[in-house]
């Protein structure tokens, strides 16, 4: 029986075993279902200190894996790993602000807020493997595209620098969530952390959608705007669609584990949004830069995107913060 699976179990996909990617995908949904049904199995307001162990436990395995693929797959696949890790563990820091507006425009408890966040790395984790599959197809088929995402990585850069601070529109009002009240009714009411509900009408009792529901879709939603950044960018790394998408999904799992602490201090990283820039910028022109000069080695990739993000930090902390009537003026 063994012997006639393993062909299939051998099966290349990707470049890959098709083992591989089965048992990254399963150990991914061991923890998931040691998230949901161990650690948050009755509705609570994390604290710092559960969430500060969380995101330390997924960093500790992320890193154990990245030293896994150091080990089994070589050195430069291992930094082209802890690189991708990084940059997208950093593009997805605006993602918890974002994600952070949505839970207050929809006025979201904090004890369902984990609820809501864990079923989006649900559909995250099938969205982005499409994507990613999609997007290495692509540059594999057609090379001249990977300069395309270059040219794209530059002038998101340039307009992350220049157009920060602009107000987002209000989740809430956007299209897409008066789309869903057309299709579904929703009702104003929380029933515990259950999406749908049946409520007592004029006309008996109905299936309705609790606020949950919209908030989910509004925030997959914006993962889905964001993965259209962080996707290219880590492409632009590596193309080796395993590291792209263990990389992706591990430093999504840590960031979600990790929102409850940066939801209030991601208004302190007031410059971290230049390091971004600088990141995206670096990496979108590596590619032009390896095609005229030569190859970038992995290890200066890995130190430039440390710099720029350390550096952004590091000044963020040691700045005191502006007072918000103070900002509004000087930027008037």
């Amino acid at each position: 029986m063994f012997e006639q699976l393993w062909p299939l179990a051998a099966t290349p996909i990707s470049g890959h075993p098709a083992w591989l990617w089965c048992a990254f995908l399963a150990f991914v949904a061991v923890l998931l279902v040691f998230d949901l049904r161990v650690l948050h199995r009755h509705d609570h307001v994390e604290s710092a200190r559960e969430s500060l162990l969380l995101t330390g436990m997924y960093v500790g395995i992320a890193l154990l894996f990245g030293a896994g693929v150091w080990h089994f797959m070589g050195a430069e696949a291992g930094l082209l790993y802890i690189t991708a890790y990084l940059v997208e563990e950093s593009l997805s820091i605006d993602n918890v602000f974002v994600m952070s507006t949505i839970f207050a425009a929809f006025a979201i408890p904090r004890q369902y807020q984990h609820r809501v966040l864990f079923w989006g790395i649900v559909g995250v984790v099938a969205m982005r493997g499409v994507m990613i599959l999609i997007g290495a197809a692509m540059i594999a088929k057609f090379e001249w595209i990977l300069y395309l995402f270059g040219a794209f990585l530059v002038f998101t850069g340039v307009r992350m620098a220049f157009a920060h601070g602009q107000s987002p529109e209000r989740p809430e009002q956007s299209r897409l969530v008066r789309l869903v009240r057309k299709v579904i009714p929703i009702t104003e009411e929380f029933h515990g952390h259950a999406f749908f509900a049946r409520v007592k009408t004029a006309r008996g009792l109905r299936l309705m959608a609790t606020p949950l529901l919209p908030a989910l879709v509004v925030i997959e939603t914006a993962d889905l705007v964001f993965a259209l950044d962080s996707i290219p960018a880590v492409l632009s790394i590596t193309t080796d669609t395993f590291i792209v998408f263990t990389s992706n999904i591990f430093a999504i799992l840590g960031l979600r584990a990790l929102y409850s602490v940066l939801a209030v201090m991601v208004g302190r990283f007031r410059y971290l949004h230049y390091g971004l820039a600088g990141v995206l910028v670096f990496i979108g022109g590596k590619i032009f830069w390896a095609e005229a000069v030569g190859h970038v080695p992995p290890a200066l990739s890995l130190g430039v995107t440390v710099s720029l993000l350390g550096g952004a930090i590091a000044l963020s902390l040691l700045r005191k913060p502006v007072p918000a009537g103070r900002e509004v003026e000087a930027s008037e």
